[in-house]
């Protein structure tokens, strides 16, 4: 089972990272909008040292691999490290096929906005199974790490600098649409990893308790919590089941309890993080 969900990761990061470099190539550096990142940082040096972005970013990476492996753990850098080697390995395709792509939008706007959302999309994917695009994510996820920052806060305060940067190779209003688009980003990150991370607290009032706390715990897997209530209007005690399900699960936990349970009351509430031993 350990096995079958290390392969699921690694496919989600796989499809992640294909996600991510597919922005960076066909939207940031067709563009020259320098997102506070290090294929940022890479794009500014290759334009001033005329070196392949693929070969700077996998060096920057190389450098920052090592940083997350002392301070995050070797599970979080097992993953950089497959991570590290597919972005420049991606570019390095996109390079080949399409070298001299130009706007993919024809507009910076637009290529900055489209930016914005398909890579927030990959690294919020990345950073749901605990793995990072490589780069200042690490340095972002070291920041969450020691003081509880939203990733999407991290991400941001570690890319203002290298937004900066942009003004070495290009001009002021680059630098701007670079400083805007970072922040942007970052809120971008936080919004889909928020997506992620939402549970619901569903609590279940029935004579049938026992049958629906035994399909919460063999067919969800889910624990349940069980408190005695008393109705105040009939002075009847009651059971109360308390669960913490995915959305997937509460909507198996809703079409079960439709199908075969009618006298029911159930409520439902959004949980927007859950900590401890949940999964």
């Amino acid at each position: 089972m350990k096995k079958n969900n290390k392969v699921r990761e690694y496919i989600m990061i796989t499809i992640a990272m294909l996600i991510v470099s597919a922005a960076v190539y066909y939207f940031m550096i067709s563009s020259g909008i320098v997102i506070g990142s290090v294929s940022g940082l890479a794009l500014v040096l290759s334009h001033l040292f005329h070196i392949p972005v693929s070969l700077i970013t996998f060096a920057l990476n190389g450098v920052l691999l090592i940083i997350g492996f002392i301070f995050v753990g070797k599970d979080f850098g097992a993953k950089t490290v497959y991570t590290s080697m597919l972005l420049p390995g991606f570019l390095g395709i996109f390079e080949q096929i399409s070298p001299n792509a130009g706007s993919a939008t024809g507009n910076i706007v637009f290529d900055l906005m489209a930016y914005i959302l398909v890579a927030g999309l990959g690294q919020a994917l990345l950073f749901h199974v605990n793995a990072s695009s490589g780069g200042l994510d690490v340095v972002a996820k070291i920041i969450n790490k020691f003081t509880r920052m939203e990733l999407g806060k991290a991400v941001t305060i570690t890319g203002i600098a290298t937004a900066l940067t942009s003004v070495l190779a290009y001009d002021v209003p680059t630098l701007i649409i670079s400083i805007l688009g970072t922040y942007a980003n970052g809120i971008a990150v936080d919004y889909f990893i928020d997506g992620f991370n939402k549970k619901k607290r569903v609590c279940i009032l029935s004579d049938d308790y026992v049958v629906i706390q035994e399909y919460i715990m063999n067919e969800l897997h889910r624990g349940v919590t069980k408190y005695e209530a008393q109705g105040a209007y009939g002075g009847k005690t009651h059971t109360e089941l308390v669960t913490i399900l995915s959305q997937q699960e509460y909507k198996q936990l809703l079409n079960y309890l439709h199908c075969n349970h009618t006298n029911i009351f159930v409520t439902v509430s959004t949980v927007n993080e859950v900590i401890g031993q949940w999964n």
